[in-house]
């Protein structure tokens, strides 16, 4: 995206003056000499917002899927099922095992989640694919082992729908979610239990993306905090916005849209404790498929809860460090 307002000729929403035909040319402001605003009106700032026809479509940024984003300390990566599934990392004998002791009907995105996952973590630790496995604990969340052992300090969370997959690897506990914008209609049906009034003034109006990236930030935070989605625990995690993303108890949230689907990613507060002890890991939403998705690094910033005014440094957000694309 151009840092600089730049004339053109198509046609642009009414809200975004001074662009393109759809202002008359009596109307059109006049550009003043001397240096170009970037996104947000403010001279010279470092800052790059979402365009204004962009945010007329769309809650959320888009991610782009098949690379490595890093945002506040994790590591997150997202893929289209079918692309995992032609070109996938060996599952491990005790990984097959646990594959063979699941209903038919969930393998194929089970293995999705789990060859994701694998990518992510032989990327973030330096080592091949195969030498990776990702098994399960005794309350069902996931597990990273290198060559056999456990890896100290990590924290991962996997997410999958029936066309997609996502994963997340940090040091503190984390937490992942993909919810369809087809399943508006199940959120609804389920708000009266998760949402508190509160919340539920916060998504007036029901649009389908509202309504999937509040249950994605939900279920991602009851993933990090190694907690349940059925049950009262959505109930108390409270949310406190949705541009960008807020939530309580001193949570790091962000979401994006990957094609038809939201994604959230959560990172737990402080006084997460990472081995609590968790009744299931199930979802309590049976989610269709998503779609493809080419997109671009999100703009939210890696906000600290004790100060508002810290965004995410250069390292996480800019330059090459930011992304990095997902090889074989």
């Amino acid at each position: 995206m151009s840092a600089s307002i730049r004339s053109c000729t198509r046609p642009c929403p009414r809200s975004w003056p001074g662009c393109g035909s759809s202002s008359p040319a009596s109307t059109r402001p006049t550009r003043s000499a001397g240096p170009r605003p970037r996104w947000g009106g403010r001279t010279g700032a470092s800052t790059r917002r979402t365009p204004p026809e962009a945010a007329v479509d769309t809650v959320f940024p888009p991610i782009a899927p098949g690379r490595v984003h890093r945002w506040c300390g994790a590591a997150l990566l997202t893929a289209p099922r079918p692309v995992l599934l032609a070109a996938a990392p060996p599952l491990s004998p005790a990984e097959a095992d646990v594959l063979s002791a699941l209903p038919a009907r969930r393998r194929a995105e089970w293995t999705a989640g789990r060859l994701l996952a694998k990518r992510l973590a032989a990327q973030a630790y330096g080592v091949p694919a195969a030498a990776v496995e990702v098994l399960p604990r005794q309350d069902g969340s996931p597990r990273v082992l290198v060559a056999g052992a456990p890896v100290p300090g990590a924290h991962l969370s996997i997410s999958h729908t029936a066309g997609h997959a996502a994963a997340a690897l940090a040091r503190r506990p984390v937490g992942v979610d993909l919810c369809e914008t087809g399943s508006a209609d199940a959120v609804r049906r389920v708000a009266e239990h998760v949402l508190s009034p509160p919340e539920s003034a916060l998504v007036a109006g029901g649009r389908p993306e509202v309504l999937a990236g509040v249950w994605a930030l939900k279920e991602a935070a009851v993933k990090a905090d190694r907690g349940s989605v059925f049950g009262a625990a959505p109930r108390r995690v409270p949310l406190l916005g949705l541009r960008p993303p807020r939530l309580g108890g001193g949570r790091r949230a962000a979401a994006w849209r990957a094609g038809s689907a939201v994604l959230a990613l959560v990172l737990a507060g402080p006084g997460a404790a990472a081995g609590r002890a968790a009744t299931g890991g199930g979802t309590a939403l049976v989610l269709p498929a998503a779609l493809d998705h080419a997109g671009v690094w999100s703009p939210w910033p890696c906000r600290f809860p004790r100060d508002s005014g810290r965004g995410t440094s250069e390292g996480e957000m800019s330059g090459d460090g930011a992304t990095s694309h997902l090889s074989g």
